[in-house]
């Protein structure tokens, strides 16, 4: 099967406001430093590749964030009613 000729350099996710998390990975974009760094060199199967990860590191974050605030909603401790509605203790 022939591969399909890029006819444009596929553009870099970068939305010029790094910031990294403590792995390393920036916080808008979801690449690594070396992925940041290398992005120009990389062949568009690489730069492919790269945004798929970026993708999957995305959704990832994206459901920690609703796990914690979920976790959040949650009340540490439920008081336990008997069955004439009084708390137990």
């Amino acid at each position: 099967m022939l591969d399909q000729i890029e006819i444009f350099d596929i553009e870099s996710p970068c939305k010029r406001v790094c910031e990294t998390n403590k792995q390393g990975y920036c916080m808008t974009c979801f690449r690594s430093r070396d992925e940041r760094f290398l992005w120009l060199k990389f062949t568009n199967e690489q730069k492919r590749v790269v945004l798929r990860l970026c993708k999957q590191r995305a959704l990832r974050r994206q459901y920690q964030l609703l796990q914690e605030s979920q976790k959040a909603q949650i009340p540490e401790t439920v008081d336990q009613l008997d069955l004439f509605g009084e708390t137990e203790e």
